[in-house]
Parts: C-alpha cells; sequence; structure tokens
C-alpha cells in the first residue's frame, strides 16, 4: 500500500495550477482521443467545466475565448480540436518581454528634485502677464526652500536667479529683478512649524495611553 502513494512531487506539473489536476488529466484525455470528433465533444466538456470553476467571470467580456487559450495552454499547444476562436501561438506566449524603460533623471541641482524642472517648463510655456509671473516668482521661493533644506544657512536671491536662469536654458530670467524672494528666516521658520505641529500631535497620541492599566 505504502509503494501505491503518489506525491506531488512525483506527478506531472501543472501548467495552470489554479484549475487543479483532474482537469489536467482531463485535458490529458482530450489529447489521447482519435478522432477529432471525440476530441471536439471531450474539450467542449472541459470548457463547460473550467466555466463553472469559475462563476464569478461569466460576465466578464471575451471569457469563453480565454477559456479555450487556456485549455490549448494547459495542453501544451498539442490538442487539435475546433475552437471557435483563432488558435494562440505559442511562440507569442514564450516572448520574452522588452525591459521596461524607466526614466533617469540625473538633476545637476539634486536638492531642488526632479519636479522643478516640470514646474519651470510649465511657467515657460504660459503666456506673457501677472499670472506667469506670480508663478515664476512661486517657483524660485520653492527653489530657495529647498536650496534651504539641504543647507540649513543661508542663501543670495541672486544664487537662486542662476540657477533659474541655467534650468530654463535662458527662458527665465529675474537677474537684476528689484523683488527679492521670501527671507530665509521665515522660509525656516515654516519648516520649524511644521515639523513641531506633527510632534505635538504625536505626542498628544501618545498622551491618551497614560493612565491606562496594562497587563
Amino acid at each position: 500500500m505504502i509503494d501505491d502513494i503518489e506525491y506531488n512531487t512525483e506527478r506531472e506539473h501543472l501548467i495552470i495550477p489554479e484549475y487543479g489536476r483532474h482537469v489536467q488529466k482531463m485535458v490529458n484525455y482530450a489529447i489521447a482521443q482519435e478522432t477529432k470528433e471525440e476530441r471536439n465533444k471531450v474539450a467542449k466538456a472541459i470548457i463547460s467545466v473550467m466555466g463553472n470553476l469559475q462563476p464569478h467571470l461569466r460576465d466578464v467580456p471575451d471569457f469563453q475565448h480565454k477559456l479555450w487559450d487556456q485549455l490549448f495552454i494547459m495542453s501544451k499547444f498539442e490538442l487539435d480540436v475546433d475552437s471557435p476562436y483563432e488558435k494562440p501561438s505559442k511562440e507569442l506566449l514564450e516572448e520574452r518581454p522588452k525591459p521596461l524603460e524607466y526614466p533617469q533623471n540625473f538633476p545637476k541641482y539634486r536638492f531642488y528634485g526632479n519636479n522643478i524642472k516640470t514646474m519651470i517648463d510649465v511657467a515657460i510655456s504660459w503666456e506673457e502677464g501677472e499670472l506667469k509671473e506670480a508663478l515664476i516668482f512661486t517657483i524660485a521661493n520653492h527653489m530657495k526652500k529647498c536650496f534651504l533644506n539641504w543647507n540649513k544657512d543661508t542663501v543670495e536671491d541672486e544664487v537662486i536667479f542662476n540657477h533659474l536662469y541655467e534650468l530654463s536654458k535662458g527662458e527665465i530670467n529675474l537677474k537684476g529683478s528689484k523683488e527679492d524672494l521670501t527671507d530665509a528666516a521665515s522660509l525656516l521658520k515654516s519648516n520649524s512649524k511644521k515639523k513641531y505641529s506633527n510632534n505635538k500631535k504625536g505626542t498628544k497620541k501618545n498622551n491618551n495611553n497614560r493612565g491606562k492599566k496594562r497587563y
């Protein structure tokens, strides 16, 4: 009796494990049929069983098409039957996908972040006017804030203007502008307020546990 025990490690590899071993045996049985008429009859029965195993997909478009494709895949494309759909290609299924290209950004001034270039491009595309000027100075103030986050000291507005000029390829020129950017103290103060408010929320949350019994 022990010698007749069949272990999963000794069984045939399941191509689509979701359908189980019994469906795979049915597919193998269909391949073994001598006449095409018998194979067609068994194939339709297998498709019916596969559909009953996934009733939640019956309303999905092309559900039957998917089942027939899976039937051919489980037969290793050896099943010769009349399918209502075009038989899938083994070569196409085994074709290796092309490597996915990831955007590689190596900005010169990393402390500004990658999104700053997108913001600058949007500002360049706008028509001249007060709205565009306001956006440009908003970007410049954001650049100054990013610079101060990286270098916790101070920075002259002229440095930010030069960087903005360079990143915009000369399209945005604030050199010699009479309008000043937000002073460094205010920008650093706003960052400190945010950190303080976050710490305060965390402290308040921890205080709720005081006085509770622990077992």
